[in-house]
């Protein structure tokens, strides 16, 4: 390598960013910074970045995101959603502010489906998004809510973000499911707390019967049994995840959608075509990333980096944790997730051996702030999103979401300080994913949290 890798690491950087203002996408805005860099600064050929492309997406657990992506896709075109929604009512729609508190529980029944926010958004938008205007509800905290509930799907089973992690970090996919699920309950917690407190008041509904409660399990029972597929195949050892995925949407086609919604079937072409548009965006950012990432490590970046959180923060499990919060808060404003995990990969690798800080437990941690980044200025992709499914002016929307921040701060650093709120549900359920092993008594021995 000729030059300095400081200057290197500069340049890549700030021509990606630069090409971001500008509109590039983040994926040739990545691709574009990796080959200047190469060129300009190492010897490296650019035939062997365009290698380091593919390498990047040749991974098989990535497989399982276009099965997710095309199950919570199948949801949304079939109308099955709002089954999940007539459930949620049932449940919370006669507390106060009622519609805000059943679009935080549909957030959850539906994340444990899709794993995509911006199916999120989109399924709460165009079926909740009406009602609450008719009922009275300020479209900015509309859009602000519902960008902030949207975000669940990137913290419980099966979230692609920890499809991502896993995948890239080497980390229990199935333990960063399980470790996700309380952080996403907190979260649906946090915002059904502040919407009571305050939300609009809405429109009084009397509480639903038992038997009305049970008509609406009953009408919702099939999509319930997606996640239960996913995460129990998985914890069973009968299924990796991308078979997960497949086994979730065979059941979709075989089981959920000729029970419900027959007359679909004509227009699964179309749903698998644009399913596979989505999963072509990701897909193209991982492969940038990849190649960012192996040039930021191959100049040495995470090591530099690393050495300057450990004069900051020692040892120190928590301290570390922190900054890497606080370095991902500000990388979240301006980056996807995906890209953002791949390309610090490295850095969250070296940084779990300095602080001894188990990786599921970091993994989620890491997800929870990059979700949160969804809604975040400037870039806030869930939140630009939201804002004009809502017909919102986006300076708006964020001015609503200040206030749900909070409760983003609270759960990142409840989950940082007190590990077992993410480790306890692995320990019970799955606890190989975290380094447990079956002793001579047929228990189990797990290391020291």
């Amino acid at each position: 390598m000729t030059g300095n890798a400081g200057i290197a690491i500069l340049v890549m950087t700030l021509f990606a960013v630069f090409l971001g203002y500008f509109g590039v996408p983040v994926a040739f805005s990545m691709m574009a910074s990796v080959f200047l860099t190469v060129v300009l600064f190492t010897h490296i050929s650019l035939a062997s970045m365009v290698g380091q492309l593919f390498n990047g997406i040749n991974t098989l657990n990535l497989l399982a995101v276009p099965f997710f992506l095309l199950v919570g896709e199948l949801m949304l075109s079939a109308n099955i959603t709002i089954r999940l929604i007539t459930l949620a009512q049932a449940l919370v729609g006669h507390m106060r502010s009622g519609l805000a508190q059943v679009v935080a529980v549909f957030s959850l029944f539906f994340s444990g489906i899709s794993g995509s926010s911006t199916a999120d958004v989109v399924a709460i938008s165009t079926v909740l998004g009406p009602a609450m205007k008719a009922e009275g509800y300020d479209p900015p905290f509309t859009a602000a809510l519902v960008a902030a509930a949207s975000t669940i799907a990137n913290m419980v089973p099966p979230s692609i973000l920890a499809v991502v992690y896993g995948s890239v970090g080497n980390v229990s996919i199935g333990g960063l499911f399980l470790g996700g699920a309380t952080p996403g309950l907190m979260v649906a917690i946090g915002l059904m707390i502040y919407s009571y407190i305050w939300g609009p008041v809405g429109i009084h509904k009397e509480r639903a019967t038992f038997g009305h409660v049970a008509e609406s399990v009953k009408l919702a029972i099939l999509p319930l049994f997606i996640p239960i597929i996913i995460v129990g195949g998985i914890l069973a050892g009968q299924f990796t995840p991308v078979e997960a995925g497949a086994v979730a949407l065979l059941y979709v086609i075989l089981v959920v959608l000729p029970l419900m919604t027959r007359g679909h079937f004509k227009n699964l072409p179309r749903d698998f075509i644009y399913a596979g548009a989505l999963y072509a965006l990701p897909i193209m950012a991982v492969a940038g990333a990849s190649a960012f990432g192996w040039v930021l490590a191959y100049l040495r970046g995470p090591d530099v980096v690393s050495g300057w959180i450990e004069q900051v923060a020692g040892h120190n499990p928590t301290v570390i944790l922190f900054l890497i919060i606080g370095i991902l808060t500000i990388v979240g404003d301006f980056l996807e997730g995906i890209p953002a995990i791949i390309i610090f990969m490295p850095l969250f690798l070296e940084l779990a051996k300095l602080g001894n800080i188990h990786p599921v437990h970091m993994g989620v941690c890491i997800i929870v702030n990059l979700a949160f980044g969804l809604i975040t200025p400037p870039f806030g992709l869930i939140l630009l999103l939201s804002s004009s499914l809502q017909g919102v002016p986006w300076p708006r929307a964020l001015l609503a979401a200040l206030p749900l921040y909070v409760i983003f701060f609270i759960v990142m650093a409840l989950i940082i300080v007190f590990p077992n709120l993410v480790l306890w549900l692995p320990r019970i359920l799955f606890p190989q994913s975290i380094g447990c092993f079956q002793n001579a008594m047929g228990g189990w021995t797990c290391p020291p949290m």
